[in-house]
């Protein structure tokens, strides 16, 4: 024990005490040294401490972080933290908090000193800081990217009504519309373009499911995504062919855990108009370096009405989802896996009708069936959850790994994923178990990329990626398609450096894919009176419905584009970019009905790849009391593929199966251009008050000069071009709680839809649609306890206040007529009606 205070004692004194005083006193001495030198530590050791602020109020729950410590404090509720026992030296602050500004500060702290900060941050409504990962190399601030980026956070999409996640994506981003087949199928669209052009990803695994077809949506969970990432322009750099158009991506919701602590949420959805059921749980947990989440959602809906043609049948689904998740981070990186599983009944609306009454009538007959002369359904099954035998039937499963590993100064990343979608159309009335259309696609998908160190601020990135794809018929009566199997790969390099005020950023891609299959044969089934595949060698009195074929498609993409930072307010950005997209299936190989779709598609093996070449502007500002943002475009395609309805030389429809129209792809040169512009306020006098404001504009036009010489102004554009659309909405939040009310808010919005006078009118295939105005309204609020913590969050929304009576020029469901005319005037199948939906969340 030398050196401790035991041994100040002089030696006579020590020896004069008893053994036993002696020995306690030894370790009391030396427990008092150990404490006074604590102490002494301690007094060398200083403190930060302040208070946070914004417009003179505190910011509650803001992060500080001293980054090289490994250490930091978050505000409390009245701005005020601390940060004790540290070292003397220099240390670099970091002070964020979303919605706000990020703030840096450089501080020395003295032996023993402390030191109070008064920090004020300024808020960052227009998040211009706010971090993405689609469409790009690594996380890059949205102010950095060139290209047009759109996110959409959870809350914001609670406080719509949404039939699906498209749908939810559409209300919220401009310039993104969908292609619909009643409540529950939406097919995204950005910027007039769509199907196989958009890119959609579920936690940056590319979706694969038939995408080419009208009749069924996004295989997602809308109540499990986080956020939402929408890339609006060609972002074939990074993703290869498909996403021609642009991207979004679904980010699953992972919440924040306490380690250990089991915590969860529930929710419930209902929606008046078609009695729409949804009700979700999910459940996180976190242990170590390791997190967990697991989410099961169920909904139901019956038919939705209108005032025009009460309750459309054919209309009701069925949706059950299951999300599991599991994340590990350590100091090399990070590994995420994830599995789902889909599985979505719909009905299989086809808008016949009865002349005098347009009542809706149903299908009760294979053979002998008279569209114009089926039996009026009954009005009790029009509101009725129990679906009738004529649906599709959606099963979609996915398994995926995504890891990050840092390598030096440079970090790898990796995504390996395997899915299987199953589809089958059930539209054999006589045989309800017999699917029309069964078909099963399986994927392989696959990236590697690496994002190499940094020199001289140059940050670069190689990768390779791509997919393999299986699809095989089953059990079927309708063969649309033929069995193909699908190989693509792809190699780029993209690189980005700031210089000053400029952020460059640009990059090269080549692309190949390989697509093939053999002659498929199609002949009777004697057991059911139908088709069936045959396969070779047995295949006598079969036709051939596909012949082989195979080829390969090549394409070099690449963009670039700049950001000048006017200043850390004002941006303006532009870039340039090639896309490339190969034809997909059905464009080259399809020969046949579709039962979900009723169309009977003719494709072209002849096609060959579109090509875009499209040109970004953009200005971004962030002002005291607004947003500005003006995003304006123009992209020229060449190899343009679209479909159209298909004539004979009389001009009567070409029906190859009764009952169902027949659409051919064509393939022309195309321009599409317009402009997205937001002019959003929020008022500091009044900080209360927001009001948004949006208008959106698309123009399509066909270069096929011989088509437009013969049919004129019918042929002088292209189908599904959205109407400009301005929308606007006003909305009042709560500063402070009310009892237990917290962050109480009420809104208003108007949404304007231009009449679309400029549509593909060759042989009818689109029609003039004619303007509306929807006027929705909502309200919502935390419900706290006494102790301020959450107990229920509540979003009600009331959409169509008047309940008009409109049709979207991008709704499948008007051109379901088989009259030329009606007693009523109306042709064709209207959208949904008045609808109020009550959405409550439970976390716990």
């Amino acid at each position: 024990m030398r050196g401790s205070v035991y041994h100040f004692i002089p030696g006579p004194l020590r020896a004069a005490l008893p053994t036993s005083v002696r020995f306690y006193m030894k370790h009391l001495f030396t427990l008092l040294g150990a404490l006074l030198l604590m102490v002494s530590s301690q007094a060398q050791q200083g403190t930060i401490t302040g208070k946070i602020t914004a417009n003179g109020k505190p910011v509650q729950f803001a992060n500080i972080a001293i980054s090289a410590l490994k250490t930091g404090a978050v505000a409390d509720q009245q701005g005020m933290f601390v940060i004790r026992n540290l070292h003397p030296g220099t240390y670099d602050i970091k002070v964020s908090m979303i919605g706000y500004q990020p703030l840096a500060l450089k501080k020395s702290i003295r032996s023993g000193q402390t030191i109070t900060l008064d920090i004020a941050l300024e808020e960052d409504l227009s998040k211009l800081n706010e971090v993405v990962v689609t469409g790009v190399s690594r996380a890059t601030a949205v102010r950095k990217n060139p290209i047009p980026i759109a996110v959409i956070g959870k809350r914001e999409m609670n406080m719509h009504v949404n039939s699906n996640i498209i749908d939810a994506i559409v209300k919220g981003v401009p310039g993104v519309s969908a292609v619909t087949t009643g409540p529950n199928i939406s097919k995204p669209f950005i910027r007039g373009l769509g199907y196989n052009r958009v890119l959609t990803l579920f936690d940056g695994v590319r979706q694969e499911g038939q995408q080419w077809g009208d009749e069924h949506g996004i295989e997602v969970d809308q109540y499990g995504i986080s956020r939402a990432e929408v890339v609006k322009g060609p972002a074939s750099l990074t993703y290869g062919s498909d996403a021609l158009a642009g991207v979004i991506n679904m980010i699953p919701d992972i919440p924040e855990t306490a380690p250990g602590k089991l915590k969860g949420s529930f929710l419930a959805d209902y929606q008046t108009n078609n009695g729409m059921i949804g009700s979700s749980l999910g459940l996180a947990y976190s242990k170590n370096d390791w997190k967990y989440v697991l989410r099961g959602t169920m909904k139901a809906a019956h038919n939705y009405r209108n005032s025009i043609d009460g309750f459309v049948y054919g209309t009701a689904y069925r949706e059950y989802n299951l999300t599991a998740l599991a994340r590990v981070d350590k100091s090399w990186g990070y590994s995420q896996w994830g599995a789902s599983l889909y599985d979505n009944t719909q009905e299989i609306p086809d808008g016949s009708r009865d002349s005098l009454t347009r009542k809706f009538t149903r299908q009760v007959k294979d053979a002998d069936d008279d569209i114009k002369n089926r039996p009026i359904v009954p009005e009790n099954e029009l509101r009725t959850y129990t679906l009738n035998p004529l649906h599709q039937h959606i099963q979609h499963y996915r398994l995926y790994n995504r890891t990050r590993r840092q390598l030096g100064k440079g970090d790898l990343n990796s995504l390996l994923g395997v899915q299987q979608s199953v589809r089958r159309e059930y539209n054999h009335p006589e045989m309800p178990l017999q699917p029309g259309l069964y078909v099963v696609l399986n994927t392989l998908n696959y990236d590697l990329r690496y994002n190499l160190p940094a020199i001289a601020g140059l940050e670069t990135t190689v990768g390779v990626n791509g997919m393999y794809q299986q699809n095989r018929s089953r059990n079927a009566t309708d063969f649309p398609i033929p069995d193909y199997n699908l190989f693509d790969i792809g190699g780029f390099f993209f690189a980005k450096k700031t210089i000053g005020q400029v952020d460059i950023s640009g990059g090269l891609r080549y692309d190949s894919r390989h697509i093939r299959w053999n002659d498929f044969y199609v002949g009777p089934n004697k057991d059911n009176g139908f088709d069936k595949q045959y396969h070779l060698p047995d295949t006598a009195g079969a036709r051939l419905q596909f012949p082989a074929f195979s080829h390969n498609y090549t394409g070099i993409s690449g963009s670039l584009g700049v950001t000048w930072n006017l200043s850390q307010r004002v941006l303006l950005k532009a870039n340039i970019a090639r896309g490339y997209r190969a034809p997909n299936i059905t464009e080259i190989g399809s020969n046949g009905l579709d039962p979900g779709a009723h169309i009977v598609y003719l494709g072209n093996r002849e096609f060959k790849p579109e090509f875009s070449f499209q040109q970004d502007l953009g200005f971004l500002a962030y002002l005291p009391d607004l947003d500005i943002s003006v995003e304006v475009f123009n992209n020229h395609i060449n190899n343009y593929i679209y479909q159209a309805r298909l004539y004979d030389a009389n001009g009567e429809p070409v029906v190859i199966v009764p009952g169902n129209a027949t659409y051919r792809y064509q393939q022309s040169g195309a321009r599409l251009y317009g402009a997205e512009v937001s002019v959003n306020l929020h008022p500091r006098a009044v900080s209360w008050l927001t009001m948004d404001n949006s208008a959106a504009y698309t123009e399509g036009r066909n270069r096929n000069k011989a088509l437009i010489d013969l049919h004129g102004d019918a042929a002088r554009y292209l189908p599904f071009i959205p109407p400009l659309h301005i929308r606007s909405a006003l909305k009042a939040t709560a500063t402070r709680n009310f009892g237990m009310f917290s962050k109480a808010y009420v809104r208003a919005g108007v949404d304007r839809f231009s009449a679309q006078k400029h549509f593909y009118g060759v042989d009818d295939t689109e029609t003039y649609t004619a303007g509306y105005t929807l006027v929705n309204v909502g309200a919502g609020s935390g419900i706290v306890n006494k102790k301020g913590k959450t107990v229920m969050e509540l979003f009600l929304q009331l959409d169509n206040v008047f309940d008009v009576a409109y049709q979207a020029n991008m709704n499948r469901l008007k051109y379901f007529e088989y009259y030329s005319s009606s007693p009523n005037g109306r042709m064709g199948i209207y959208n949904m009606g008045r609808n109020f939906s009550a959405k409550v969340i439970v976390p716990f």
